[in-house]
């Protein structure tokens, strides 16, 4: 069973070792979640690679108490942000030249990364930090690949105001887009560029819902009716969602799946079985993937790098999914859901 992912944050991993310099380490082994070896053994054929404009001085989550609010960091200045993004997606180039990947613009283009055995990746903007007023460095990344964008990363920016990791909370945190973040909305409308949810807040959400006429995603986010964490959607969300057509791509994070909202690794996989049960059930069985975020969060202990996911897998099974659901929530409802937002469909 293949599994075509929604969000990981390898490349995040890669610039604080080297950025491009690094990049063959991807092809041997690194000491995170993820990397080539451990991608071909546990089944990953490709997803959503994320560009970010990291931010130091985050809170040590392993700190948290029952109830939190966690401190968000500064804004990144604009060319400071442009500077990380572009060394970021010279990184992903360069594991494209070394045969790691293909970047992928087309879903006919993953089937043929697939049929070949090479994973396949789509460059995604996490947070639009960088980004100036006339899009040019849009359109920049557009040529390179760009198919996905979130306009925030959690703490907010010209473009609009993201969710804070807040326990328990529910999204409606702040106000909504910018009039420069609707206009941003608005030009990736207009390009088949992917809108990514699921850092946003209830009011950007919104409006991204107000603007769109493709089917609403979320590729790393989970269901506030099971546990109520800020960055978890509500079934009200999920409904919109649904509406559109939508998907939402089940985020592995610790904190989005305890009941309790810990970032603990004890996490059984009925935790992340009933996230499954209540997004199937509000968004039908072709409106939910895989969006694990490898490299960016804390995920359950047997399944904390990639080589693990055949156990996601088998606990599917094990829980009753029949053979069609589990390849759909693996690979097909993401093929289903690119070709629609990227007008392959109409």
């Amino acid at each position: 069973m293949l599994i075509f992912d929604g969000h990981n944050d390898v490349l995040t991993e890669l610039s604080r070792a080297g950025g491009r310099a690094a990049a063959p380490g991807f092809l041997t082994g690194l000491p995170g979640q993820m990397d080539l070896p451990r991608a071909r053994k546990g089944g990953f054929g490709g997803g959503f690679f994320a560009l970010w404009s990291r931010s130091d001085g985050l809170t040590d989550f392993s700190a948290l108490g029952s109830e939190y609010d966690v401190p968000l960091p500064d804004p990144v200045p604009d060319a400071q942000a442009w500077e990380m993004i572009r060394a970021q997606t010279d990184t992903l180039l360069a594991l494209e030249e070394f045969g790691a990947l293909r970047i992928c613009t087309s879903t006919a283009q993953i089937a043929r990364a697939r049929a070949d055995g090479v994973l396949s990746a789509i460059l995604h903007l996490e947070g639009a930090e960088g980004i100036g007023p006339d899009f040019h460095e849009l359109e920049e990344l557009y040529a390179l690949g760009l198919r996905s964008l979130g306009p925030v990363w959690s703490r907010p920016n010209v473009f609009g105001h993201g969710v804070p990791f807040r326990y328990p909370s529910g999204p409606d945190i702040g106000p909504g887009l910018t009039e420069r973040g609707r206009e941003l909305i608005a030009r990736c409308e207009e390009m088949g560029i992917l809108v990514d949810l699921s850092h946003l807040n209830l009011a950007g959400f919104r409006d991204v819902a107000e603007i769109s006429k493709r089917p609403l995603v979320a590729t790393h986010s989970n269901a506030h009716a099971v546990v109520p964490h800020a960055r978890n959607l509500t079934d009200a969300q999920l409904r919109i969602m649904a509406e559109s057509g939508g998907l939402a791509g089940l985020n592995y994070e610790s904190t989005f799946v305890r009941p309790d909202g810990r970032p603990d690794d004890d996490i059984p996989p009925g935790f992340l079985l009933a996230q499954l049960d209540h997004l199937i059930d509000r968004l039908g069985e072709e409106g939910v993937g895989l969006g694990s975020d490898f490299d960016g969060c804390t995920p359950p202990r047997w399944l904390n790098t990639v080589d693990n996911l055949p156990a996601l897998v088998q606990a599917m099974e094990q829980h009753g999914y029949t053979a069609a659901r589990i390849e759909r929530i693996c690979w097909g409802n993401w093929m289903r859901v690119l070709a629609e937002v990227w007008r392959e469909r109409h």
